[in-house]
């Protein structure tokens, strides 16, 4: 159940309310969306008449909500978040494309390949420094002096970076260095991750994990805002299931799902969905053409070299040639391509 305010409500009105309410033993929590502080009320409300709470100062009225969260719901907020990076905003018209290797592997590799995805206008680079293997014995990245050059290059090329944090004990540094904070699938339900994220002050990629449902990725995503952050993109990245041809299977469904449930922008990663570079084209096509606003490509200057996910990873021309046909796409639902220009 949440208190909405009017816009005109002064603090006062609000105050009042939260006293009467921890009176009556109920717990709450305050937070602001569209301009009106609203407040969830927690626990047992058998037995108090709201009516009493319905008539006092400022209070606009009392609604009931459906779904298990709050903050992430339509519900709660009508229109769409939008989260902008160095000037590149994601959840509007513009479609925003994240591209950049799987995992940092030398200055050569980050050089070569962040130039790849510039020439083509993109804004944000991606790239792993902190690789979760499923051995032990595989590579698992540059740690944090790739970071730093992933940063140096950025900076060079004026371009925003995201890349995923694993271990909480590492957020100084990553809110230091990155502008996006990845939240891998393996993570999604690292829940003292997700609420230190809250508290980070910065923008959060939230990907589904793999075995994840809807609801249950909204609610890792109510953890993040409830805690205070509410600049959260979501990324569909495909879940597990019985077909074998692919790594995973992408779930397109869900970007119109997310859309009526949630006013939270969403992505779709196509490169880790399939495991394959010709999979990964169509794929990504199939998003743009479902509503997701925007996508996490895989792009290696040279994927024969890759350390990691080469196989899912495109060659800067393939690259170019599917930013062209994305435009296109973008074109006919009535959006554009998100570039930068040079």
């Amino acid at each position: 159940m949440v208190i909405v305010f009017t816009k005109d409500a002064t603090e006062q009105d609000i105050i009042q309310v939260i006293q009467k309410l921890t009176r009556l033993g109920l717990d709450i929590h305050r937070s602001t969306a569209d301009e009106r502080t609203m407040i969830r009320i927690l626990g047992d409300k058998r037995g108090i008449d709201m009516r009493d709470i319905e008539t006092l100062p400022g209070v606009m009225g009392i609604h009931k909500i459906t779904d298990p969260y709050l903050m992430v719901g339509r519900e709660y907020q009508k229109q769409d978040t939008r989260v902008t990076v160095r000037g590149t905003t994601i959840g509007g018209k513009d479609i925003v494309v994240m591209a950049g290797p799987c995992t940092l592997e030398s200055k050569e590799q980050i050089t070569a390949t962040a130039q790849a995805v510039a020439d083509q206008g993109i804004a944000i680079l991606r790239g792993g420094a902190f690789k979760p293997r499923t051995s032990p014995y595989s590579f698992q990245g540059l740690g944090f002096e790739g970071l730093k050059l992933m940063r140096e290059t950025a900076d060079s090329l004026d371009m925003a970076i995201v890349s995923e944090l694993l271990d909480i004990r590492d957020m100084d540094r990553f809110v230091e260095l990155v502008d996006i904070i990845q939240v891998g699938a393996r993570n999604m339900h690292n829940f003292p991750l997700l609420k230190a994220l809250g508290q980070a002050g910065k923008p959060v990629l939230l990907k589904r994990g793999m075995w994840a449902t809807i609801e249950e990725w909204l609610l890792a995503a109510e953890y993040i805002l409830y805690h205070g952050n509410m600049e959260v993109i979501l990324c569909e990245r495909g879940i597990r299931a019985f077909e074998s041809q692919t790594r995973f299977t992408l779930d397109l469904a869900s970007i119109p799902i997310v859309k009526r449930r949630s006013h939270l922008p969403i992505m779709v990663d196509p490169s880790h969905a399939s495991g394959n570079r010709q999979l990964v084209v169509p794929m990504a096509r199939a998003a743009v053409a479902a509503g997701a606003d925007g996508l996490l490509i895989e792009v290696h200057y040279d994927p024969r070299k890759a350390r990691c996910d080469g196989a899912q990873s495109l060659y800067p021309g393939q690259f170019a040639q599917t930013m062209e046909q994305l435009e296109q796409i973008a074109r006919a639902i009535g959006r554009t391509i998100q570039r930068k220009q040079g």
